[in-house]
């Protein structure tokens, strides 16, 4: 088994990466780190959890020593680096990492992504930035009002590309690359590879080596998935029966709407169960303190969707629940991923009801296997019940978790679809393990 100190990091780097307890790197960092100190471009297939962010911002940190200066002067710090992120989430613990393993060097770092006042963001760019993390909507409003200089580039990283592709913003990382210097090294990480992603890579990656650390869209092999199956209106009673009688705690429960997932989050406190709602339409300060009170206890469950948790890095997070499967079977992958991290077991349970047949069979067909299914006491499906369109949430509707009809979005189970046989044994209480 390797170690950091066969990979080519220089003192101050492998400092860092000790203070922060790590010795043995993750599959990816052992391939991709070699990689980027060869100056080729990386074309790398990694799940958030894998220990990507540090298998390209160390290497990068590395590279921009030899032009590294103690100046204060902003001239002499024009940005070299550029990574893109999906989310804010993502951008400020992409930063955040930066930061950690670039402790022991004279380089600035800074983000720019929406939501929050431009003007800070103008301040700190003016001040002379190495390394620029953004969100490419809020980079291009920047470029518009000419606060930012990317003609100094020498690293472009795409972060989690397939999820900033499905949020729409093909066209806006085309039109940044054309911003850039050619004469760049290239890096992209994507946990899937449509043909899209493959079309975008060609376009801008230059003889790149793949470095693919997992069989595709595979589920992380240390999480258990159990799915129970019950009734759409029982839902929320099944939830705060499992957290109670299983004695969560740090619990992160996935809806498919903003709107459900404030629902959600209030029955819940209304339950006795402190809850905190993350999603889109909550403010950067409001996701930042939810993600501070989870990770420090303060409240027992997180209900997010999945565009506001990608790239949400939680340690040894022991629960994942998915209240309403996602629509697309690559996002069940994400959703669970992020259980099960950094050699820690961890449990995927899946509330599914009579609506949500054709997305669970999708859903096993993706993972070619059958999840186990487990019937909670008190809580089997009441067969007379015929499934009803799924709501999408796209038009800002909330509906009835796991069913009612959507006001802006495509039906996601069929109209009297059969119910999911249980298939498995009649528990009291859901299992628990990883608590």
């Amino acid at each position: 088994m390797s170690s950091f100190d066969t990979l080519g990091l220089d003192a101050e780097l492998l400092r860092a990466v000790k203070d922060q307890g790590y010795e043995t790197p993750t599959p990816i960092q052992a391939k991709a780190i070699p990689v980027v100190l060869s100056g080729r471009d990386l074309f790398g297939a990694a799940q958030t959890g894998t220990g990507k962010t540090a298998g390209f911002v160390l290497p990068i940190l590395q590279m921009l020593k030899p032009e590294l200066s103690s100046s204060t002067s902003p001239a002499r710090h024009p940005i070299r680096v550029l990574i893109l992120t999906p989310t804010r989430e993502l951008a400020m613990q992409v930063e955040e990492s930066v930061r950690t393993y670039g402790k022991h060097l004279p380089l600035r770092s800074t983000t720019v992504f929406g939501g929050v006042n431009i003007n800070p963001q103008i301040k700190a760019l003016q001040g002379g930035i190495d390394i620029l993390v953004a969100t490419p909507g809020r980079l291009l409003d920047h470029q518009g009002q000419g606060t930012v200089n990317l003609r100094h580039v020498e690293f472009l990283v795409l972060d989690e590309a397939d999820r900033m592709l499905d949020m729409g913003f093909i066209r806006d990382i085309k039109k940044i690359i054309a911003l850039l210097p050619a004469n760049r090294q290239n890096l992209l990480f994507s946990a899937t590879f449509s043909d899209e992603i493959r079309g975008l890579a060609a376009g801008f990656l230059k003889d790149p080596v793949s470095v693919d650390v997992a069989p595709r869209n595979s589920a992380i092999e240390l999480v258990r998935q159990i799915v129970h199956p019950v009734d759409r209106e029982r839902k929320r009673e099944l939830l705060s029966d499992i957290i109670r009688e299983g004695r969560l705690e740090q619990v992160l429960v996935f809806t498919r709407t903003k709107h459900g997932a404030n629902r959600l989050s209030d029955q819940l406190e209304k339950d006795g169960i402190t809850s905190a709602a993350i999603h889109g339409n909550k403010s950067q300060p409001q996701r930042i303190k939810a993600l501070q009170d989870f990770k420090g206890g303060k409240v027992r469950v997180l209900v997010a969707t999945d565009i506001a948790a990608r790239g949400l890095d939680i340690d040894q997070l022991p629960h994942v629940v998915n209240y309403e499967l996602p629509q697309v079977p690559e996002d069940y992958i994400h959703r669970i991923g992020r259980t099960g991290r950094a050699g820690s077991e961890g449990e995927a349970l899946s509330l599914v009801c009579v609506d949500e047949s054709r997305l669970l069979r999708d859903i096993e067909k993706l993972l070619k296997r059958n999840i186990e299914t487990v019937v909670i006491k008190g809580f089997a499906p009441d067969p007379a019940i015929k499934a009803e369109p799924i709501e999408t949430g796209r038009s800002g509707s909330g509906g009835r978790s796991g069913g009612g009809r959507s006001q802006g979005g495509r039906p996601g189970g069929r109209s009297g679809a059969p119910a999911r046989p249980s298939g498995g044994a009649h528990h009291n209480r859901p299992s628990t393990r990883g608590k």
